[in-house]
């Protein structure tokens, strides 16, 4: 495959890492890849070479294997040659002509010969991966499933946090605090209290509407009186004068609490919890343009970063004028120009006039950070309004369980009393 190509940088192979699953023995892992692999790879006709990698498991964390995939970039021919990556594909004009730039040459564009590396080539690698563990999960009865697309196409409304990789990995295992583990630390942090509040706010809804079913009803209690019989009953069960003042205490801030939100019934209640809901998913939108904000100008760093050690690589190839020597040029170097080209379109889509400012950048991404402590600090405000609308829930339903079981005694004593009169009377 060496031999086939003209240039000492040339880009021979594709490499993915894909995930195996904790829940299969490392004999199905190995059996799932190999047909992954089969039916997908070597069913195009090409040659794959993997192998199974199962790192030893960080502390406190989870293990992780994986395996490696190793392809050729070139297809075989059918006399057993390799064949071209790319074939030149000319731009005509109206007449069909070739059309020539301002040096006389004709302009042509590089066309892959396969779809190997097409974009689409790999969602589709992606998700048949996906389908075929979650049949394995299927087939051994397991509840678990997997998902090749990200949070934001699943509808999932988390923040995504980003990859680490085994540098940074063994830094943070060594009690190296990185910038991607920091990065990612607050990630999980965030979705923590978001995945909170959504719990909270669905059970509060839940219990709402199963409250106000009940409230419906005949003669039901309302809010006020279900709270006000929840601390009378605690009352009387206090053994100590220090227990009664502290129930009194606690029921005092509860109807303060109360009366300062407006919150005098059920419809009050869940208009509290409506008003929260709408801020989750205002604050959730914020982070998210907060997050993809501050991963843009990551990539811009290392765009910046990869533009200024390319940059002798592309000024090199501006010096050579003649055709072949500049064609040798561009097939030694083709993977560093087109890291270069790559970095370069990423930069000027940010600073269209070319004057890239990177202190602008690292300005912007620390109002970012400072933007999130105060979004973060809302996100916990709400989350800790939402523990105390939690309290009066279970205020209410133990008051609630109260008069059910007065109810059912009162039912039950008064069929007694009717027959101990008719007894009397005989």
């Amino acid at each position: 495959m060496e031999k086939a190509e003209r240039g000492k940088n040339a880009q021979l192979a594709y490499s993915f890492d894909i995930a195996l699953q904790n829940e299969f023995s490392l004999e199905e892992n190995i059996a799932l890849a190999r047909q992954f692999l089969l039916e997908n790879f070597v069913s195009r006709g090409m040659v794959v070479d993997f192998a199974v990698h199962q790192p030893d498991r960080e502390d406190g964390g989870i293990p992780n294997p994986h395996f490696h995939v190793l392809c050729p970039i070139r297809p075989i021919e059918q006399n057993g040659k390799w064949g071209l990556k790319q074939r030149r594909v000319y731009e005509l004009d109206e007449d069909g002509n070739r059309i020539r730039d301002a040096d006389g040459k004709f302009v042509f564009n590089a066309v892959p010969t396969t779809d190997w590396g097409s974009p689409e080539t790999l969602e589709y690698w992606r998700q048949t991966w996906a389908e075929l563990c979650n049949a394995k999960f299927a087939e051994k009865g397991l509840d678990v499933r997997i998902d090749h697309r990200s949070y934001e196409r699943q509808g999932v409304e988390l923040l995504p946090t980003v990859h680490e990789g085994a540098t940074v990995r063994a830094m943070e295992k060594k009690g190296i605090r990185t910038e991607k583990g920091e990065f990612n630390r607050w990630i999980r942090a965030t979705n923590a209290v978001i995945r909170d509040i959504k719990k909270k706010i669905a059970l509060l809804f839940d219990w709402i509407a199963e409250a106000k079913a009940e409230l419906a009803k005949p003669q039901a209690p309302n809010l006020v009186s279900l709270l006000n019989a929840y601390y009378t009953s605690r009352r009387a069960g206090a053994y100590s004068q220090k227990g009664k003042v502290s129930n009194l205490k606690e029921m005092n801030e509860t109807f303060n609490y109360l009366r300062a939100n407006g919150i005098y019934s059920l419809e009050d209640l869940e208009h509290r919890v409506s008003e929260h809901s709408a801020a989750t998913e205002s604050l959730k939108k914020t982070l998210d343009e907060q997050t993809a904000r501050m991963k843009a100008i990551k990539q811009l760093y290392d765009s910046s970063a990869a533009f200024q050690s390319l940059k002798p690589v592309y000024d090199g190839l501006q010096k050579i004028k003649f055709e072949k020597p500049r064609a040798k040029y561009k097939a030694e170097h083709e993977a560093e120009l087109k890291q270069f080209y790559a970095a370069r379109r990423k930069l000027t889509g940010e600073f269209p006039d070319g004057k890239v400012d990177m202190k602008k950048l690292s300005d912007e991404y620390d109002e970012l950070e400072q933007a999130h402590n105060t979004t973060y600090g809302e996100f916990k405000t709400v989350r800790d309004d939402l523990h105390r609308l939690w309290k009066v829930k279970s205020c209410v339903d133990t008051a609630a369980r109260f008069n059910e079981r007065t109810e059912e005694q009162m039912l039950q004593n008064r069929p007694q009393t009717r027959h101990k009169k008719e007894d009397m009377t005989r």
